[in-house]
This record gives C-alpha cells, sequence and structure tokens, in this order.
C-alpha cells in the first residue's frame, strides 16, 4: 500500500462506490470494450493458434505457462504506467478509482442473482436460462431447488472473486495489483478447467487463481460472518461452525469459504452433485440445512452478501480516513 501512495485506500473506496452505483453501465461498454474482454481476445487468440488437447501434455501445459506468463507480465505492466501518470491528491485519486471500478463486479453480480429470483417466480425454463448465465455447469435438468441452490452459490463465490480479490489486490498493490488479479481470474474462468481440451493447457492458470484467492476466499468469510450481526434472520454461530467443518469440503479450495459461511448463516445446505459437460460431479454438501431451496433464500442470500459488501465499503472508509 505505501508502495503506490496513500491515494489508493481512497482510490479504492471511490471504485466500490462507483461500481455499486454505476455496474457496467451498458452506454460505456457498448462504445468500447471492456478491460476484461481485452484480455478474454488475448487468451482466445492463443488458444486457436495452439489448439490444446491436440498436443503432449507437457507441452499443452508449457504453452499454458507461458500464455499465463505473458499476459500477467504485460498487465502489470499496463497497469504501472497508469496508476503512476495518476499522480497524487484529488485527482489521482479520482483517476485511479474511475480506472479501477470497472474491474468490480458487485452490481452486475447482484443484477444477474436477481434476475434468477424474478424469473424462478415466473416459471422454471426461464429460471434455468437466467442461472445459466451466471454458472458453468448444465443447467437443462436442474428442477427449481437446484437452480436457487446454484444461484446462492454463484453470489458466495462472486462475493469472493468478483469484489473482496480485487479489492485485496488493489489494496497491497495499486491499480498493476488490480490489472494482474483480473487477468489470471479471466485465464481461470476460459481455461482452468479438467476438460480434455484445458486439463493441461489451464494447469498454471487454475493452479495461479487459487494462490490469489486463497488469502480473499477467507477474508469474505469473516465478512459474511460479521454481516450476520446485522441481518435479524442469519446466524454468526452456525456460520463459523459449518466454515470450519465443510469449507474444505469443495472441490475448490477458495469457494468453500464463502459458500459455507451463507449455508451456514442461513440454515441452508449447498453445493452437492452437480453436471458439468454432461458429466455428474458428485460433490459433497456443504451445511446443515435445508436444501430445497426457494425464491425467498436467494433474497435472504443478497440480504447477507449484500451487508457484507457494506461492511467492506466502511472498512475502506476506515481505512481512508485514518
Amino acid at each position: 500500500m505505501l508502495l503506490f501512495g496513500p491515494e489508493v485506500v481512497p482510490a479504492l473506496f471511490l471504485a466500490l462506490l462507483l461500481d455499486l452505483l454505476l455496474g457496467d453501465p451498458p452506454w460505456l461498454w457498448g462504445r468500447v470494450p471492456h478491460p476484461v474482454v481485452w484480455v478474454g481476445r488475448a487468451v482466445a487468440w492463443f488458444e486457436r493458434r495452439w489448439q490444446p488437447g491436440r498436443n503432449e501434455p507437457r507441452l499443452d501445459r508449457a504453452a499454458g505457462a507461458l500464455l499465463v506468463a505473458v499476459l500477467v507480465v504485460g498487465t502489470f505492466l499496463a497497469g504501472l504506467p497508469v496508476h503512476l501518470l495518476a499522480g497524487e491528491g484529488a485527482g489521482g485519486v479520482l483517476m485511479t478509482g474511475l480506472v479501477a471500478f470497472p474491474l468490480f463486479a458487485w452490481r452486475s453480480l447482484v443484477e444477474h442473482v436477481r434476475a434468477v429470483e424474478q424469473a424462478l417466480r415466473r416459471s422454471l425454463p426461464e429460471a434455468r436460462l437466467a442461472v445459466s448465465h451466471i454458472v458453468g455447469r448444465d443447467t437443462s435438468m436442474m428442477d427449481r431447488h437446484a437452480v436457487a441452490r446454484a444461484a446462492v452459490e454463484s453470489l458466495a463465490e462472486n462475493f469472493s472473486d468478483g469484489v473482496v480479490a480485487p479489492w485485496f489486490w488493489m489494496l497491497l498493490f495499486g491499480l498493476p495489483g488490480l490489472f494482474v488479479y483480473k487477468t489470471v481470474n479471466t485465464l481461470d474462468s476460459m481455461i482452468g478447467y479438467t476438460t480434455p481440451r484445458h486439463r493441461h493447457f489451464g494447469l498454471v492458470a487454475a493452479r495461479l487463481d487459487d494462490v490469489m484467492n486463497w488469502i480473499p476466499a477467507r477474508l469474505s468469510a469473516v465478512l459474511i460472518v460479521l454481516a450476520t450481526l446485522f441481518v435479524p434472520d442469519a446466524r454468526p454461530g452456525p456460520a463459523v461452525r459449518v466454515i470450519r467443518r465443510d469449507a474444505r469440503r469443495h472441490r475448490s479450495p477458495n469457494a468453500g469459504w464463502p459458500e459455507a459461511a451463507v449455508a451456514g448463516a442461513l440454515g441452508l445446505r449447498l453445493s452437492g452433485p452437480r453436471v458439468y459437460h454432461g458429466i455428474v460431479a458428485v460433490e459433497p454438501w456443504i451445511g446443515e440445512g435445508r436444501r430445497e431451496l426457494e425464491p425467498e433464500d436467494i433474497d435472504r442470500a443478497l440480504r447477507l452478501v449484500g451487508t457484507a459488501q457494506v461492511l467492506l465499503l466502511a472498512i475502506t472508509a476506515a481505512l481512508a480516513l485514518r
């Protein structure tokens, strides 16, 4: 934080606030590509030329590692002059916050999860379509309870990936840290799978994403537990108990922490069996409550995680005023 100047913290607060108020405004991103789109285009360009899955595993791993290294170094070097050129004082805070806010995803996440809740109140086919926009699993055979669980799981996991992790890495390393994290997260979302095509090619991206999300995922769980103190129907004790018992049972080393916090706090059961690319993944259940979730449970989860987001804003404001 000291390395990148005192403007980082108030700029972080501004970025969080702008994301809360504006989200991803179509009037802007309809005219110019979103920053993450550029990373996605670079990944897609390289993947088309390399054609992973047709090569030896060792060569696929080397190519994937090279792609990660080039993009990580490139985005760090792109972020450094932007951060330095922003300058100091109020102008530096404003410029840094304006550059950073598109790389936070709270409002967009809420809009997508709320869309699932509203669609589920109308019809199951609409809900399946809505939830397919925020999860990578097969949604075509989901019942209404599975749709609701998927929405709550996505809310919990993406609170960590889309808000807390960018906050953490920008707090430590300014805009370069934020740019690198979003690059790694985009790489993981595009190639970090265990499918035959990406198992070896995306290995480095997936492992690096796990490392960069390790602390933010646990910090997200702490924020959600603290949020239970302000949400009447959420309970801190069960949240802590489920985190301690179930967080490590998740197939991801990180996603289980915020999911377990939400499950325990609201008396729900999340995760469980699901289908990826036509293959049933038998995952353990997280939590000790109901697994027959309804639209009302999505609303409860939004209130809980929304309160955690407000706490993050308050913490950032307190740090900025020190």
